[in-house]
């Protein structure tokens, strides 16, 4: 499987949170949403906030299907589904984040894990978009999308290892 992973001794590098707490309210006056996870994605959801770009595995604690991932079928949303294991970003997941972005709009489901999607969310995703995805322990964090999140992203992608 083609794409990039953490190298063992560089996990620690990948821990930092970018952004900070929010709660829903922080959320609605952004002019553009794009959530990772499942528990954010449906919390935005049922806010009326339809973010442009949903990023989400559909399993909870990867056994049960989550609520975001039932709305989903519940409501006949197109979705693309790709596989990325865990510590890795596929080439095929990050190339589902920047056609959504370069489409306008997107649901992608991650067959594996989405731990590392935030990545190239940032990677792709227009100045001032608010991102906001889970942080174990903290709940909701959110990060509006500049050149200054998007180096550091840049920074971190450089430390992975490439998979051919």
């Amino acid at each position: 499987m083609r794409g990039w992973r953490i190298p063992e001794g560089k996990r620690s590098l990948f821990k930092e949170p970018l952004g900070s707490p929010v709660d829903i309210g922080d959320i609605r006056n952004a002019n553009m949403t794009v959530t990772v996870g499942d528990v954010v994605s449906l919390t935005v959801r049922e806010a009326g906030i339809v973010p442009l770009l949903a990023v989400y595995d559909g399993l909870t604690e990867r056994r049960e299907m989550t609520g975001f991932a039932a709305l989903v079928e519940r409501l006949g949303l197109e979705r693309t589904d790709v596989s990325n294991p865990a510590g890795m970003i596929t080439c095929e997941l990050e190339d589902a984040v920047r056609n959504a972005f370069r489409q306008g709009s997107g649901l992608i489901r991650v067959e594996g894990e989405e731990d590392l999607a935030l990545m190239p969310v940032i990677r792709h995703a227009p100045d001032g978009a608010m991102i906001v995805y889970g942080w174990p322990g903290k709940g909701m964090m959110a990060v509006r999308n500049d050149e200054a999140v998007r180096t550091r992203i840049e920074t971190l992608w450089k430390e992975m290892e490439e998979i051919e």
